[in-house]
């Protein structure tokens, strides 16, 4: 009876250490996971033109989730926005599907750098950090991309997406910009867009996952109306072995 007593006593201080062994280091990833996180939006958007604009009016969209809440707007409204040319009006509109960034200038001139024949870029950006994990398996459903959105097909990854571990999704679809402006007939303007979201996290050694959304237009001469563009989407990028999802 002493040894069976013994051995009973014996397996139950093995269960205890083996229960507070796996409690300890599931604490520990759990602690370390959520006090690493870093949640962050990172929108830009570039525009391009080799000759005068005059009368300008865009509407650009934003990264905005279904509900047309965006990450951005708070920064956006406060006027926070790195390399925002002063002389332009910047306002959000929100449509209840999508918001878009209005932009009005009187006069837009290319910049040409000294011996070359291609402008300068106007690139103005915002990067947010979230409390929250950012969706970067179903962005299109759950998270922040530039709508509205339309005629989703998935299309196959470059091979550079391919590259990251996890198991990339590649999706194109339809959205639109507005852009009226008045310019020579050989005018060319470039619009382009982008916003990645991505969370990052150390246990043993960092981790990340993010997806990476863009939209990009070509114009000719003058344009008085609305665009049909592509968007380009890549989702699930990265690692996606941490302890929890959501915080």
């Amino acid at each position: 009876m002493d040894k069976i007593i013994r051995i009973t006593l014996g397996v139950f201080i093995v269960v205890v250490v083996v229960f507070v062994a796996f409690l300890t280091y599931t604490m520990f990833i759990d602690h370390a996971y959520r006090t690493s996180l870093n949640s962050t939006y990172s929108y830009s958007c570039t525009i391009t033109t080799d000759a005068v604009l005059t009368n300008v009016t865009f509407f650009v969209p934003v990264p905005a989730n279904t509900g047309g809440n965006s990450p951005v707007v708070t920064r956006i409204s406060a006027q926070d926005v790195t390399g925002m040319p002063a002389d332009w009006n910047a306002v959000l509109f929100d449509t209840g599907k999508s918001t878009l960034l209005k932009i009005t200038a009187s006069r837009i001139s290319p910049v040409f750098p000294a011996g070359n024949a291609t402008s300068i870029p106007i690139q103005f950006s915002v990067d947010v950090k979230t409390p929250r994990v950012i969706d970067t398996l179903t962005p299109l459903v759950d998270d922040a991309v530039f709508r509205p959105v339309q005629s989703v097909r998935d299309v196959t990854c470059p091979t550079s997406t391919g590259s990251f571990t996890g198991s990339p999704r590649c999706t194109e679809y339809l959205t639109t910009i507005y852009a009226d402006y008045t310019a020579a007939p050989d005018t060319r303007l470039s619009i382009s867009a982008h916003v990645t979201g991505r969370n990052e996290w150390k246990i043993f050694e960092p981790r990340f996952n993010e997806y990476k959304n863009a939209i990009d237009v070509l114009m000719f001469g003058d344009n008085h109306g609305w665009i049909t563009t592509k968007g380009w989407l890549e989702s699930g990028i990265g690692f996606y072995d941490a302890p929890v999802q959501s915080v």
